[in-house]
């Protein structure tokens, strides 16, 4: 296909080199013009704006910071809104914000064009070898269309649902990423000042239940199926054992503000007596301040998991 590409950045630079390296002409721009300097010694074309690279090309991808700089790309005179034709569609690789993406698609319909929201999950390494997760967010008919350009760039597309939905799945993929960043660097500052070797506690741990599984695979157990009986390790015993972490927090003079915060939902828990159902039944609590039943079928769940496109 005739591919348009703007941002070739960290992400940009390896996801579009992919694109043409499978076979597709590309067209690109950025606003550094020495940023498209390889991709256009290995025969892309260089447009002078987002406008023009939509003109000559019947697909375009953005890969770009953030919300501003990509409403900033896609409004204006030259924008890429004003040389889009009708049925053409948009692929937005950039991580973005959901009510960004839902506010402009209403431009993009009266135009006649389609947005889809299309951000990545790979980092840079995965960016430039393609081993990289695409989620896409919009028209299905549409996504299934270009998959052959989005395969060209990742090794795990998905589509997800309507627009703005993959924006928000990877927003709580990032999320949950730092959340558990900032939580293991808690416990480990614990760890170590209470004497144990750094490097001999990482072995250690990630040969534990919790080192050995897919991060969030644990979730495929009690929360989505909302089964918590019988526990598989009871609250009140898990409820023991934090409160057992945040004492050596205590006593070892280390913050420890995750883990308190933790060991109140388990104690709000225990409160409702639920001291013999599974550890995780604090998740519970989650679900009802935010007013939510989430129920999934366990055989939808064994699923997905027999899945190898998931694996």
């Amino acid at each position: 296909m005739r591919v348009g590409f703007i941002g070739l950045g960290t992400m940009g630079s390896g996801i579009s080199a992919n694109m043409q390296k499978a076979g597709h002409e590309m067209v690109v721009h950025d606003a550094r013009r020495q940023a498209a300097e390889k991709i256009c010694a290995a025969g892309a074309e260089w447009a002078d704006s987002p406008k023009a690279v939509a003109e000559a090309t019947e697909v375009v991808f953005t890969s770009l910071p953030g919300p501003k700089e990509f409403e900033a790309v896609v409004k204006g005179d030259k924008g890429l809104l004003a040389g889009m034709s009708r049925g053409q569609p948009l692929f937005d690789l950039t991580t973005n914000s959901p009510t960004t993406i839902r506010g402009l698609e209403p431009l993009f319909k009266e135009r006649g064009a389609v947005l889809l929201d299309s951000p990545v999950s790979g980092g840079p390494a995965g960016a430039h070898s393609g081993k990289m997760a695409i989620w896409v967010g919009g028209d299905e008919q549409v996504f299934q269309r270009y998959r052959p350009v989005l395969d060209a760039a990742g090794d795990q597309v998905a589509y997800i649902g309507p627009i703005g939905s993959a924006s928000v799945a990877k927003l709580v993929h990032n999320l949950s990423g730092y959340m558990i960043q900032t939580a293991l660097a808690e416990a480990f500052t614990m760890g170590v000042k209470a004497g144990v070797d750094p490097l001999t506690l990482w072995k250690a741990v990630r040969n534990g239940v919790t080192g050995r599984r897919r991060t969030f695979d644990g979730l495929a157990d009690h929360f989505l199926p909302d089964v918590f009986d019988p526990p598989r390790f009871a609250l009140k015993l898990a409820h023991k054992d934090v409160s057992l972490a945040t004492q050596v927090g205590r006593e070892m003079g280390v913050p420890m503000r995750l883990a308190n915060l933790t060991l109140e939902e388990m104690t709000e828990a225990l409160a409702r007596g639920w001291e013999g159902r599974d550890s995780r039944s604090s998740m519970i609590l989650q679900k009802e301040r935010s007013g939510l039943t989430i129920k999934v079928d366990p055989a939808d769940i064994a699923a997905a998991l027999r899945d190898k496109s998931n694996a």
